[in-house]
């Protein structure tokens, strides 16, 4: 359980979606805002962010957030909840993962927090049809080297 993860998610509420942006308060997209609350607990990022169009790694099949997770963040099992847990979610069947939230909340209401293009950083609830979307989750590193 990781309580300094949720707390830096949820100080991002409210901020504008923007594509491709990182930055709280003036826009961010879901990406931008893992990568937000990485700065926050860690620091430097791990690696640098190309840019990336709406459709990246679609045409190609290409599951590069995926990967991107597995070299920075730790591998969980998808019923291994716990609050500040990394969600990586497949949008529509046969497409790439590529959207990414925060577990805020578990047990009988369950939460995450994301960036989503319309609506910007928001808390939202862990229903049903986003649950079926989870193609992976992974944990914040304790420690980074």
């Amino acid at each position: 359980m990781r309580p300094d993860v949720v707390a830096a998610a949820r100080g991002w509420i409210g901020t504008p979606y923007i594509h491709q942006q990182s930055l709280r308060g003036a826009g961010c997209d879901c990406l931008g805002l893992l990568r937000g609350a990485w700065r926050e607990l860690y620091g430097a990022e791990p690696e640098p962010m190309p840019a990336y169009t709406r459709d990246w790694s679609e045409p190609q099949g290409d599951e590069q957030l995926w990967r991107a997770a597995q070299r920075h963040l730790v591998a969980k099992d998808l019923d291994q909840v716990a609050p500040g847990d990394v969600l990586l979610f497949r949008m529509r069947a046969g497409s790439v993962a590529k959207h990414l939230g925060l577990q805020a909340a578990t047990g009988d209401y369950p939460t995450f927090v994301h960036a989503y293009s319309g609506h910007g950083v928001l808390e939202s609830a862990f229903t049903l049809p986003w649950r079926r979307r989870v193609v992976a989750r992974f944990a914040f590193p304790e420690e980074i080297s």
